[in-house]
């Protein structure tokens, strides 16, 4: 039995403990006119991506409302390269954001509606734009800008597998896919509602609600919600109630980079190469498009760690570590083409078994 090579670290290896001071990443969601806007309002130095202006009320920074996609990502990268003392990004609401990019996806493709693309594709596209979304975003927050997404909430039916029935449950409004990259991506997900209290007369029951809210900050069964704060479950719905979360930043925003920047080391981008010993020639990195549809399409499909495994072994690629940056270009564009055509099985099959189903119930 061979035993597996392992490459070597292109640098050294060191391992630090304690805590890491970083920017936030929040999201906040809840029903309409329960205050989110004006709670994010009191946050450090905001300025506001106002995609369906919510903000004309208050008296603070903002960009011009995007018409579109691409006007949403101008504003952005507009903080990344300029110098600003802007320490918050709002962007409210992340659900009409999501409408800008669903927009988009569908020109790129000249169709009508994510539906146009066939059974399940046109949400496989969104997600992989949003997820290159949140990668612009990370690179904000590594600067030291605080990252908050405003939501509204849905009702949604959930049935638990270790549950017997299903039961609604208030959500993120925005489709399945983009809505688990964003609870996956945040630090905390906090939910704003109205208080309500059932009370009985009469042998009927009936809810009593008044003006008091409260942003929950721990999951339930009838609310999504996490932090990563160690905070109260229950909390005032004040912006000072989250001081806490944005006092965690190390440092201000960094200044912008030069307008002429000095070369830079090749790093994993399409173009870059690296030496490699055991290979002749240089050899293609894997990219981060590469590991974001990686990442996608095996969450999609469902794969197990054992289905890494076997997929590194069938790639040719015998790292133990089993991290996608352990694969070339070649191995993640090879892997990424079978993922696809097993997606696209999936679709087939589906849209087969729901054509025969049209057929019979037309008898």
């Amino acid at each position: 039995m061979s035993v597996p090579t392992v490459s070597k670290p292109a640098a050294p290896i060191s391992i630090s403990r304690g805590l890491i001071q970083s920017a936030t990443r929040l999201a906040l969601y809840g029903p309409e006119g329960v205050g989110k806007t004006t709670i994010t309002a009191g946050f450090p130095e905001p300025v506001f991506i106002d995609t369906e202006g919510g903000t004309a009320h208050l008296d603070v920074a903002r960009f011009p409302r995007p018409r579109n996609w691409a006007e949403l990502i101008a504003a952005i990268n507009h903080l990344l390269t300029t110098e600003h003392g802007h320490k918050t990004l709002i962007i409210d609401s992340i659900d009409w954001a999501e409408k800008l990019l669903i927009e988009e996806v569908c020109r790129k493709a000249n169709k009508d509606g994510l539906e146009d693309f066939g059974y399940g594709k046109g949400l496989v596209y969104l997600a992989e734009e949003f997820a290159r979304f949140l990668a612009l975003l990370e690179k904000l927050r590594e600067r030291g800008v605080h990252v908050v997404l405003v939501g509204h909430s849905t009702i949604r039916k959930f049935e638990a597998p270790d549950a017997a029935g299903a039961y609604d449950r208030f959500e993120l409004k925005l489709t399945k896919q983009v809505a688990a990259l964003v609870k996956e991506w945040v630090d905390a997900l906090l939910f704003v509602n109205f208080v309500t209290k059932v009370t009985e007369k009469d042998g009927k029951q009936r809810a009593v609600g008044g003006r008091e809210r409260v942003i929950h900050t721990t999951h339930t069964a009838a609310w999504d919600a996490k932090n990563r704060y160690n905070l109260d479950d229950k909390l005032p719905c004040v912006a000072a109630s989250l001081a806490p979360i944005f006092a965690r930043v190390s440092a201000p925003p960094t200044p912008p980079p030069p307008s002429t920047p000095a070369p830079a080391a090749p790093t994993m981008a399409k173009s870059a190469t690296v030496p490699d010993t055991a290979r002749p020639g240089p050899v293609l990195l894997i990219t981060r498009e590469q590991v974001e549809k990686l990442d996608l399409y095996w969450a999609t499909l469902k794969k197990t760690p054992e289905d890494r495994a076997k997929a590194f072994a069938w790639v040719g690629c015998d790292s133990i570590d089993l991290h996608w940056d352990e694969l070339t270009a070649d191995q993640a564009a090879k892997l990424i083409s079978k993922l696809q055509d097993q997606m696209n099985k999936i679709a087939e099959a589906s849209t087969s078994t729901a054509a025969k189903a049209g057929k019979g119930g037309a008898r």
